[in-house]
């Protein structure tokens, strides 16, 4: 586990107009859920041993921003902060900090303070203030008259406040994330050496891990999904079917950021054999992946070209 969200979207690009909507929120859905219980598992059983009195701070502090952002706080900053002296908190108490991310998130507002048409509108009204014959424009220079300028300040607010707070403060941590986290986080981490790799070796952790990814991700999201909608508690979306489920379900063995994750907590840390044992889980991961990914692109090619969906 989990789904690398931006590998699995990535592949579904490759084929582009001709996935239905539908697909990629099935699969952006499904990926930041199983983020989630991969984030569980970590807290669960790759935690130490719990200090309370740190564990019993965070949680304080999580109300108190829960609260706030109830209360109307829309500030970033004020968040960031709060954020950051949860995970701290959660890294002192010896619960794994992961789940402080998401625990925090629930915290954010994710409403903003003004709708989209409401927020037009009073757009709108303020505009209509801004010409003003009294501006005065220089070579250098343009002046604006003190009407101009609070309108202008107020319409600057109001933008700011027209998004929710959570969607800023992920729309400003995205290029971040993709473009130096993830990055960084895959060169350090994605390192496989082959030399003490030997057949025997192939059939224990490597050979686990991909069936987990490839055979167990694909029966296990396939299946459930399916059965559910035999059951009558939900129904295919509009493009959806089940041969297109079945290729989004082995796309979800895509395991790459979080699989790695998991893998070195496991064996980063035990002694003389833990490095080899590491370098085994990572051979699984990329093998599983990449299976994955290909086979899943290809059924999903093909179902979408010979059995286009309703």
């Amino acid at each position: 586990m989990a789904t690398d969200i931006a590998f699995a979207l990535a592949v579904l690009a490759l084929l582009g107009d001709k996935v239905p909507p539908s697909l990629k929120i099935f699969l952006t859905a499904l990926a930041v859920v199983d983020d989630i219980g991969g984030i569980i598992i970590i807290a669960l059983f790759y935690s130490g041993s719990v200090g309370y009195m740190p564990l019993l701070i965070s949680m304080g502090i999580l109300l108190f921003l829960f609260a706030a952002g109830r209360l109307g706080m829309t500030s970033n900053l004020f968040f960031y902060v709060g954020g950051f002296l949860v995970w701290f908190f959660f890294l002192e108490s010896g619960v794994h900090p992961t789940i402080a991310g998401v625990l925090v998130a629930f915290a954010i507002p994710a409403r903003p303070v003004y709708k989209l048409d409401e927020y037009l509108q009073k757009v709108n009204d303020f505009h209509n203030h801004l010409p003003d014959t009294a501006t005065r424009h220089t070579k250098r220079s343009t002046i604006l008259t003190h009407r101009q300028v609070k309108s202008l300040k107020t319409m600057e607010r109001m933008t700011e406040r027209a998004i929710s707070p959570l969607q800023n403060m992920e729309a400003d941590l995205h290029p971040w994330v993709n473009y130096f986290i993830l990055p960084l986080f895959a060169f350090v981490n994605a390192g496989v050496t082959f030399g003490n790799i030997e057949p025997a070796t192939l059939v224990t952790i490597p050979l686990g891990i991909f069936a987990g990814l490839f055979i167990g991700k694909t029966v296990g999201i396939f299946s459930f999904t399916w059965l559910i909608t035999r059951t009558k508690a939900a129904a295919f979306p509009p493009g959806m079917n089940p041969r297109n489920l079945f290729a989004l379900a082995m796309l979800g063995g895509i395991g790459f950021t979080v699989s790695l994750f998991i893998a070195n907590l496991s064996y980063a840390g035990l002694p003389e054999i833990g490095p080899a044992l590491l370098n085994e889980a990572k051979l699984g991961v990329f093998a599983g992946s990449l299976v994955s990914g290909t086979v899943g692109y290809f059924l999903l090619k093909r179902a979408l070209t010979h059995h286009p969906a309703s």
